[in-house]
């Protein structure tokens, strides 16, 4: 694991604009917040020493790097691309949402915090910052939907034995937009004590920009075993996409390298004319504007006539995000709709994957429960 802080790899942009999306829509009673965490973030991106305290927590807590296999059967099955899997399954917590939430804990110790406070859907989020407030000796509050809470079981119980106070939000849709209304309402009359963990590539600048940063540690890792294990790039890197934090995380390390495209893939759910998917992107039905006051980012959320965001469509809960924040706007590489086998996010990765001609391919396996 690379001991120097990859500033110069991920991607950054100082205003937050990456062509014509991303940037900071909030309201004025946030700006001082925002306007401490870029400037602490900037500090911490060149700072050589914070990066080793987070890889090493990451080496001895988290369990990375996580494996890269050869999946040997499947490459057998399709006969073409030798297939690789990049275990984000194996992260402790079982997702990649640990690298993310263990670097802005770090990053709100720095900055004088004793409490933090997250968003969450189907719940991974919401377990990794509960798991990352015990290690580390901060409060936590995670705000969940009532009805995601309801699916979600499981996860609402492993956040409460860890000691993080899990807050039903019961208006609206009572899923994950809403959950991040209320933790930005919180926020408003809080951040001088606390710091908020956005889960993924969404929300204004910098929260983009720190997702990736963090979540960069999934492609240095890849590359390296990569190198090593076959002497050679990938010709492709696949990725789910539903915030970004997965597919950034997957490709930015691989930007650089010309012959190596990078392909995600995003839930098509009943199919491009159902109006019910979740794919933004790749069925060209995003449209740039704020995707809602509360996201904060100017992005390509679908949105309907009357210029209303849509709601996502998906069978599994990863994830509700109605933007995907401005670096999947900016569009890096190509992306796919993966409806065929029912629209959960991840679950037409493979399935793109086994059809591709590449003499190599990676896919980032990002969660446990696909």
């Amino acid at each position: 694991m690379s001991s120097t802080a990859p500033a110069e790899q991920a991607i950054y942009s100082e205003d937050g604009y990456f062509g014509h999306y991303g940037g900071s829509f909030i309201p004025e009673i946030l700006v001082p917040a925002f306007e401490e965490l870029k400037e602490q973030f900037e500090a911490i991106r060149h700072d050589e020493a914070f990066w080793r305290q987070y890889c090493a927590l990451l080496a001895d807590y988290s369990g990375r790097p996580t494996p890269l296999t050869y999946a040997d059967r499947l490459t057998e099955h399709f006969g073409r691309a030798k297939i690789y899997i990049k275990r984000e399954d194996l992260n402790h917590t079982g997702a990649h949402k640990l690298n993310n939430a263990l670097g802005q804990a770090l990053l709100a110790k720095k900055m004088g915090k004793t409490r933090i406070i997250a968003e969450t859907g189907a719940g991974q989020h919401g377990v990794a910052t509960a798991t990352v407030a015990a290690k580390l000796g901060l409060s936590a509050t995670v705000y969940m939907g009532r009805e995601d809470m309801e699916r979600q079981f499981a996860n609402v119980f492993w956040m409460r034995r860890l000691g993080a106070d899990v807050v039903a939000v019961d208006y609206g849709s009572q899923t994950l937009k809403d959950a991040i209304n209320e933790t930005l309402r919180d926020w408003v009359s809080s951040f001088e004590t606390t710091h908020y963990v956005m889960g993924t590539a969404s929300g204004a600048h910098p929260f983009p920009s720190i997702a990736a940063f963090f979540q960069s540690i999934i492609g240095i890792e890849a590359k390296e075993q990569l190198l090593h294990a076959t002497g050679k790039l990938p010709s492709r890197v696949y990725a789910c996409v539903g915030g970004g934090s997965n597919a950034l995380g997957a490709f930015q390390a691989f930007c650089p390298d010309e012959e190596v495209e990078l392909v995600g893939v995003e839930a098509g759910g009943q199919g491009e004319d159902s109006g019910k998917h979740a794919a933004r992107i790749a069925y060209g039905q995003g449209k740039l504007g704020v995707a809602r006051l509360q996201n904060g980012v100017s992005a390509g959320p679908r949105r309907t006539n009357e210029r209303y965001v849509q709601s996502r469509r998906r069978l599994g809960l990863y994830r509700r995000f109605a933007d995907f924040g401005g670096f999947g706007g900016a569009g890096a590489g190509t992306v796919y709709g993966g409806d065929r086998p029912g629209g959960r996010r991840g679950a037409g990765v493979g399935d793109e994957v086994g059809r591709a001609d590449s003499r190599v391919g990676v896919y980032s396996c990002f969660c446990r429960s696909f």
